[in-house]
């Protein structure tokens, strides 16, 4: 077996293992057919829906019932769907179109709003480096496929610098790329809400890049295609609720912070400060937002870290949020 199949099959043991935990039952089909399977990462609009109930009150007088699995990342969520182990989810822009590229039978059904200042590169508060430019030659914690290293890859080009002139360091989690950069074996790392915040924080790190003008980074809901074929009212219901829940949160940040922290394990003063700069709205997936996506696969397969062309626009389905 190949290093990139070892790699892929270490993060959806990682990503199955974490949602079984989370949901408190195995990901495989249950015997019963009425069953939404929802993938979610910390810290997302899935992730106040799943703690406002509604889904659930929703659905129940139809049969249906709804299961919950945390993964640590975009990458095992979007292999989870492949898998056909859940039935939806949400990854960020760069995820999905790593997803994209590598053949995953996932189809994308709505975006959020751009969420720019949600990642950044950063460096020690007494570090020597001041810029992006700075960053030549240096050791750089990120993860293949990830939203900030997008960023990263668009930072440097603002700059005059390539990918090439960093030494990036590969990590597979948010708590990897904590742990090199406060043990010192990185220059600099890349991180995304609520690990972010959670990070400014603990350790005040000095932000050398966020997205502002580099990155909408949007978050995207994905699904197996198969699945909203045969269920698309149960889906429209999901996103009728999810409205309401982001409606709610818009208004509410504090207490969205509250809601989400005993079930997320985040401390509420990450949360409030990763809340205050998002904005939380589900739109459907149009041409404009396909262009960002494309672009990004475009970036990724002129790098070479991407084998296969992708056309972003083939894998939208643009009538479930009707």
């Amino acid at each position: 077996m190949g290093q990139d199949n070892q790699q892929k099959r270490r993060l959806l043991l990682q990503g199955l293992a974490a949602g079984a935990l989370a949901g408190g039952a195995p990901l495989v089909r249950a015997a019963q057919e009425k069953v939404l399977r929802i993938g979610y990462q910390k810290f997302n609009t899935l992730n106040i829906l799943k703690g406002t109930g509604r889904l659930e009150q929703a659905l129940a007088p139809r049969g249906w019932q709804v299961k919950w699995f945390e993964f640590a990342a975009g990458p095992q969520l979007t292999e989870a769907l492949n898998a056909q182990a859940i039935d939806f989810g949400h990854a960020a822009d760069t995820p999905s179109v790593f997803a994209n590229a590598a053949g995953v039978n996932a189809v994308y059904l709505g975006a959020e709003q751009p969420y720019p200042k949600g990642i950044a590169i950063f460096v020690a508060q007494d570090s020597p480096l001041r810029g992006v430019k700075d960053l030549k030659g240096k050791k750089v914690a990120t993860g293949r496929g990830w939203n900030v290293q997008f960023l990263l890859l668009k930072a440097l080009e603002e700059v005059g610098l390539g990918y090439q002139d960093i030494e990036p360091v590969y990590v597979t989690n948010a708590a990897d790329v904590r742990a090199a950069f406060q043990s010192g074996n990185v220059d600099a790392a890349t991180l995304w809400d609520p690990f972010l915040a959670g990070q400014e924080l603990s350790t005040r790190p000095r932000v050398l890049r966020d997205g502002t003008g580099l990155s909408n980074n949007r978050t995207f809901h994905l699904a197996v295609p198969g699945f909203v074929d045969r269920n698309r009212d149960v889906v429209r219901t999901l996103f009728a609720e999810l409205r309401q829940a982001n409606n709610w949160t818009q208004g509410h940040p504090q207490e969205t912070a509250e809601l989400l922290a005993p079930q997320l394990g985040v401390d509420p003063k990450v949360l409030r400060l990763a809340t205050e700069r998002r904005n939380y709205t589900t739109v459907a997936v149009d041409a404009g937002i396909v262009a960002e996506q494309q672009q990004i696969a475009d970036a990724f397969l002129k790098l070479g870290l991407i084998k296969n062309a992708v056309q972003v626009q083939d894998k939208v389905y643009r009538d479930v949020l009707l």
